[in-house]
């Protein structure tokens, strides 16, 4: 899964790697993104004609839903099932949407401890995670990530990874309709040597902790390393 995120780039920042219109103030940089937040999100937008950057809370909302606590259960959406889960099959098919990302977290179990790693380009540019979205009663924007299963070493810290989009595959989805089997295939293992995997604190574990130190490198402890050890 991905539960963990960062975003920090502004609106005007997305709106120029997107070509896409703001039409909403991205939230604050965040080093810790956590379901429920808000969170910058492109789609295409009829009013507009346009790409825009908006803003969604993170947790897809069903239209059938009472309350936005079902966001919560729904921050991801599987790439095998999407198209036809009845949560998400209707904004699948006309409500995708790109999530841009600096990185993504996850933890490495051992005896004692979890140890955080945080998953990042190398060249420290922007990843577009396949998104979807909806808008809940006509006035809340909520979304959800798509997740697939993980690839290469990147299989010994978890065995789900956000579905990330290259540039040249951002138009088609965006576009809406599609085969769902070239939508949802996975980053190419030469794309995927352009991400690091960095042992990082403990402290991301924590909501209230925030802040560029959460991705700062640090040794992980020797057990984590140990099972961990086909990344590095």
């Amino acid at each position: 899964m991905c539960g963990r995120y960062a975003t920090t780039k502004s609106e005007a920042d997305l709106g120029e790697l997107f070509d896409a219109v703001a039409v909403a103030e991205a939230p604050a940089a965040s080093w810790n993104v956590a379901p429920t937040d808000p969170v910058p999100l492109i789609r295409m937008s009829q009013r507009h004609e346009a790409r825009v950057v908006d803003t969604a809370r993170w947790g897809l909302v069903p239209p059938w839903a009472t309350d936005l606590r079902a966001g919560v259960r729904m921050i991801n959406a599987r790439s095998e099932t999407v198209a036809t889960s009845p949560a998400f099959a209707a904004s699948f098919e006309r409500r995708r949407c790109l999530v841009p990302a600096d990185g993504w977290y996850e933890w490495v179990r051992t005896d004692k401890q979890r140890q955080a790693y945080y998953m990042t380009p190398l060249d420290s540019s922007v990843l577009a995670f396949a998104g979807i979205w909806t808008m809940w009663r006509g006035e809340t924007l909520t979304c959800s990530v798509l997740t697939t299963a993980a690839l290469g070493g990147l299989k010994a810290v978890h065995d789900r990874m956000p579905l990330i989009l290259p540039g040249e595959r951002w138009e088609p989805w965006l576009a809406g309709g599609g085969d769902p089997g070239d939508l949802l295939r996975p980053l190419s293992e030469a794309a995927l040597e352009a991400i690091e995997v960095r042992a990082v604190r403990p402290d991301v574990g924590n909501v209230r902790h925030n802040g560029p130190q959460l991705t700062t490198p640090e040794a992980a402890p020797e057990a984590a390393l140990e099972k961990a050890a086909t990344l590095f």
